[in-house]
C-alpha cells in the first residue's frame, strides 16, 4: 500500500501515535486509507449541503473494510462573485484546489481518493489535483439544483435572474416582478439547474469514466443522489489497490476526447475549452485548441439545454435518459467518435456502460436524425483578431451565425456595464471587453452580467460581444470569449478602437477586424497597456505564472 510508508515499521510509530490520536486502532492501520477530498462551503447553493454527503460516504468506506480521512478544498461561488472584484478570485481558485488536492495526499501517502465536488472551479481544480497524484480516484459530485418555476408555470434558473435585471431596466418588468424571479429561480441546494459550468464539468466526469453514471443528471438532495454516493463510497474501496485504476488509466487522450466530443453533442460550457485543454495539461495527454474544430465538424448537436433552450433543465436530461443516452446516440450514429474501448471506473469499457442506453425523450435529446445542427454546440474562431483562438458556444447563439458591425471598446467589465446600461451599444454593435483575460484580469473574469443586460435590453440577436475574459455556461447571444493572444499580452483585442469594423463568420471559424498591416504595425508600436493596478499579492503573484486562455490558463512554473 502507498501508505505504508506512513504507518509500516518500527520507524514508523511517531506516525501511528499521531494517526491513534484520531482515533485509529491497530487493525486500521493494514486497511487502505482513503482521501475524501471534500468542497463543503456554506456560502455556494451546491456545496452548503456537503458536510452530509461527506458523513455518508465516509460511513460508506468504514462498513467496506477502509479508512476514510476528509480534508476540504475552498471554493468560489461564480454567479455571487460576479460583477465585483471578487471574480478576480475565481479562476485563480481553481489553482488552489489543485494544490489543495495534490498537498493533502501527498504528504500523508494516501492511497486512493474521492473527490466531492460540484460547481465552477471546483471540478476542474480536483481532476488537476488528482491527476498529479494519480491514485485510484473516483468522482461523485453533489448534483444538480431543480429548476425554479415562474409566474406562468414556465422554468426559472439563475440565467433568468440576470436577464430580469436587463428586463427591469428597460421597464419590461416591474421590481414587484424581478422580486419574484429573484426568489424563485433558485429553489434549493445543487449546482444551478442549467447547463452552465458546473453541470457541463459534472457530465464531463461522466464522459470520462471517471464518475458512474448519473453524476451530472441527478438532482441534488434527493435518494438517488445519495444511492450515487453509497455506490461511489463502496466502488473506492474495491478499487483503491488496484492500480490498474489510477487516474491516469481513465483520464487519457481516448476519454479527453469523448468528453469534447460530448461537450460539442451537449453544447456545454464555454468553460469547459479552457478547463479541459489544463486538465489535459495535467493528464500528459494535451489538447491542441486548433484541433477542436475537426471535433465539432463531425458532430451533431444533439441535446440543447438551458440557457440555450430555457425550457429544458438538467433533470429533464436525466429523465430522457442522461449522458448515457447522449453517448449512446452518438456512438449510434458513427462508433468511430468515441473511444468505446476505453476504461470506466466501474470496471467496464464505455461501451459496456452505453449497451442498453437509450433515449426516453426525444424532445429533450434528439436523435442524430433530428439534430439541432450538424456541427458541435461549441466553435474555436482563428483570424487577425485571434491568432490562437477564441471560444463560442454556437449552441447559444440568438439570431446569425454571421455578423459585421463596428466595435465599441471598454477596457474592462465595469465600463462594459455602464456603458450598455447607459445604451452606448446600439443595435449592429461589437462590443469589445477587454483587458479581462487570464492576465489582464487578472484571473478572467466572467462576462454574465454584460452578456444578460444585452439580452435583458432586447438586443442578443442584435449585437456581438468579444472578450479575452470568459463566459458562465449561462451565456446566450453571438458572445466570444477567450480571446487569445489577450489583450495585457499586447494582443489585437488591445489594439482595436471604436468604429473598427469586425467580421465574424461562425460557420467558417473566422474572427478578423478591417485593418491593413500597415495600419496594425502602427498600433502596435503605438500600443499602451491599459489594465488596471493589482494590489493582491496572491493575484500579483497569479498574474505573473499565468498563460493565456488558449494554453487552458494553466500557471508555468
Amino acid at each position: 500500500m502507498r501508505s505504508d510508508i506512513v504507518k509500516k515499521g518500527y520507524t514508523k510509530a511517531p506516525h501511528r501515535s499521531l494517526l491513534r490520536a484520531t482515533g485509529l486502532k491497530d487493525e486500521d492501520f493494514n486497511k487502505p486509507f482513503i482521501g475524501v477530498a471534500n468542497s463543503f462551503i456554506e456560502v455556494i447553493p451546491g456545496h452548503f449541503f456537503l458536510d452530509k454527503y461527506s458523513k455518508i460516504i465516509k460511513d460508506e468506506i468504514r462498513k467496506n473494510g477502509c479508512v476514510p480521512f476528509e480534508f476540504n478544498t475552498i471554493g468560489v461561488d461564480d454567479g455571487i462573485a460576479m460583477g465585483h472584484s471578487g471574480m478576480l478570485y475565481s479562476l485563480p481558485s481553481r489553482e488552489i484546489i489543485a494544490n489543495s488536492i495534490e498537498t493533502v495526499m501527498n504528504a500523508h501517502a494516501l492511497d486512493a481518493l474521492v473527490c466531492i465536488p460540484n460547481c465552477d472551479k471546483i471540478v476542474p481544480g480536483m481532476l488537476m489535483g488528482a491527476l498529479r497524484v494519480n491514485v485510484p480516484t473516483i468522482f461523485v459530485s453533489g448534483g444538480p439544483m431543480k429548476a425554479g418555476v415562474g409566474e406562468s408555470g414556465e422554468a426559472l434558473d439563475l440565467n433568468s435572474v440576470f436577464e430580469g435585471v436587463g428586463a427591469y431596466e428597460t421597464g419590461k418588468i416591474n421590481e414587484e416582478q424581478l422580486k419574484f424571479i429573484e426568489c424563485a429561480a433558485c429553489p434549493g441546494g445543487g449546482s444551478c439547474s442549467g447547463m452552465f459550468t458546473a453541470n457541463s464539468m459534472n457530465t464531463l466526469c461522466e464522459a470520462m469514466g471517471i464518475a458512474l453514471p448519473g453524476n451530472g443528471t441527478i438532482l441534488a438532495l434527493t435518494p438517488e443522489r445519495e444511492k450515487l454516493l453509497r455506490l461511489a463510497a463502496k466502488r473506492i474501496c474495491e478499487i483503491a489497490l488496484n492500480k490498474k485504476y489510477k487516474i491516469r488509466n481513465i483520464i487519457n487522450e481516448k476519454s479527453i476526447k469523448n468528453a469534447m466530443v460530448i461537450d460539442m453533442a451537449m453544447g456545454g460550457s464555454s468553460n469547459t475549452i479552457l478547463h479541459m485543454l489544463a486538465i489535459s495539461r495535467e493528464a500528459e495527454a494535451p489538447l491542441d485548441i486548433a484541433k477542436l474544430n475537426d471535433i465539432s465538424k463531425v458532430v451533431p448537436h444533439i441535446a440543447k439545454i438551458a440557457p440555450s433552450l430555457p425550457t429544458v433543465h438538467m433533470e429533464d436530461v436525466g429523465r430522457a435518459g442522461g449522458m448515457s443516452a447522449v453517448m449512446a446516440e452518438i456512438a449510434r450514429y458513427d462508433e468511430n467518435l468515441l473511444n468505446l474501448d476505453n476504461l470506466c471506473v466501474e470496471g467496464i469499457m464505455l461501451k459496456d456502460r452505453l449497451k442498453n442506453a437509450i433515449i426516453k425523450d426525444e424532445n429533450i435529446i434528439h436523435t442524430v436524425e433530428n439534430a439541432y445542427s450538424k456541427v458541435g454546440g461549441l466553435a474555436i474562431l482563428f483570424g487577425n483578431l485571434a491568432e490562437q483562438g477564441c471560444v463560442i458556444k454556437a449552441a447559444g447563439i440568438i439570431g446569425s451565425r454571421k455578423f459585421s458591425g463596428k466595435a465599441v471598446c471598454f477596457n474592462s467589465q465595469d465600463e462594459a456595464i455602464v456603458g450598455i446600461s447607459s445604451g452606448k451599444v446600439k443595435k449592429g454593435d461589437v462590443v469589445v471587453l477587454r483587458y479581462e483575460g487570464p492576465k489582464g484580469g487578472p484571473g478572467m473574469q466572467e462576462m454574465l452580467s454584460p452578456t444578460s443586460l444585452i439580452v435583458g435590453r432586447g438586443l442578443g440577436a442584435d449585437v456581438a460581444l468579444i472578450t479575452d475574459g470568459r463566459f458562465s455556461g449561462a451565456t446566450r447571444g453571438l458572445s466570444i470569449g477567450h480571446v487569445s493572444p489577450e489583450a495585457a499580452e499586447g494582443g489585437m483585442i488591445g489594439l482595436l478602437k471604436d468604429g473598427d469594423i469586425i467580421d465574424i463568420n461562425v460557420d467558417e471559424y473566422s474572427i478578423n477586424v478591417r485593418l491593413s498591416d500597415e495600419e496594425v504595425a502602427k498600433r502596435k508600436a503605438e500600443f499602451k497597456y491599459l489594465g488596471k493596478e493589482v494590489k493582491s499579492r496572491w493575484l500579483r503573484q497569479y498574474q505573473k505564472l499565468v498563460t493565456n486562455a488558449s494554453n487552458g490558463a494553466i500557471l508555468e512554473a
